[in-house]
């Protein structure tokens, strides 16, 4: 079974990998893969075969997340048991009861947060100003509490590879390629993407959101990257700052369905940029063709 994403995640890219493969690298031409905003990670899944013997660095500003990655990694087993126990007894008093609850165990807090994902409205991560995670419980029939081969097929594909895992900024990108002295790295930044507008609804990873500066601080990073001849490959919104910061780049349009939203009429086909810093695929246009589309919701 080929390991696909365990969480369900806002703005996950697994609907995009077939029209972003033909702009992918050479599995040859790098040495290492960097992911600073892994979230899902379904573009990590997808290349993990082509992985091995590559030195792999996985990051996210959601330490729950990466707890859970870690915790997969180490052993899913005794996860396993607990997420067991709370598919049996899922029920409305419990969603609450443990979204209220703060454990400590690594295991107790990779089981909270997978249960939550897969029973709260959308999936979608967001806490209060506290760090307290806030979205109410979803209306799902049966919701996909457990599956044991994912977990399974994601622990293989963790420890089969060199797989480095950390909760932070980052421009700790940088710094990790220095630090292991990688001659040239395939680096994709998937960051919260920019608002379309001041409606656009907009998820943060943490309660620190996700500000213009820091899409700036990015920006500046994936240029130095470039410039270093590492191979860098952006996703963010069809937006004039997008096209601004990464002049220079090649920027393809790529159409995409998001369902989230807090506006009906933001849902539904919209544009978004793959932006590339190396050749690769069709150069395609910084623009997509004359039809109207939806802003993406970032």
């Amino acid at each position: 079974m080929r390991a696909t994403p365990i969480v369900k995640w806002a703005g996950g890219k697994g609907q995009l990998l077939p029209r972003y493969a033909r702009y992918l690298p050479d599995p040859g031409s790098y040495d290492a893969y960097l992911e600073p905003f892994v979230g899902g990670g379904a573009l990590f899944f997808y290349l993990a075969p082509s992985l091995r013997g590559k030195f792999v660095w996985l990051n996210d500003n959601n330490t729950e997340l990466i707890n859970l990655y870690r915790v997969i990694a180490a052993d899913p087993e005794p996860l396993i048991e607990r997420l067991r126990e709370y598919r049996d007894g899922h029920s409305r008093e419990q969603y609450y009861r443990v979204r209220a609850a703060e454990p400590q165990d690594p295991v107790e807090r990779a089981a909270r947060l997978l249960y939550l994902n897969k029973t709260c409205y959308n999936g979608l991560y967001r806490v209060n100003s506290r760090g307290q995670f806030n979205v109410p419980m979803g209306r799902y029939g049966k919701p996909a509490i457990l599956d044991e081969p994912a977990l399974r097929s994601a622990h293989r594909v963790f420890r089969d590879l060199d797989v480095a895992f950390s909760a932070g900024d980052f421009e700790e990108a940088a710094q990790t390629v220095q630090r292991r002295g990688i001659r040239r790295a395939f680096v994709y930044f998937d960051p919260p993407y920019q608002p379309i507008s001041e409606t656009a609804y907009f998820t943060a990873y943490t309660s620190d959101g996700f500000s213009e500066d820091d899409q700036l601080r990015l920006a500046a990073l994936a240029r130095r990257l470039k410039d270093g001849g590492h191979l860098v490959m952006v996703s963010n919104s069809y937006h004039a700052l997008i096209r601004e910061l990464y002049e220079g780049f090649t920027l393809i349009p790529v159409q995409a369905n998001r369902a989230i939203n807090s506006r009906a009429d933001g849902r539904g086909a919209i544009y978004e940029y793959l932006i590339l810093g190396y050749p690769g695929g069709s150069q395609g246009p910084a623009r997509p063709p004359g039809r109207r589309c939806v802003s993406p919701p970032g």
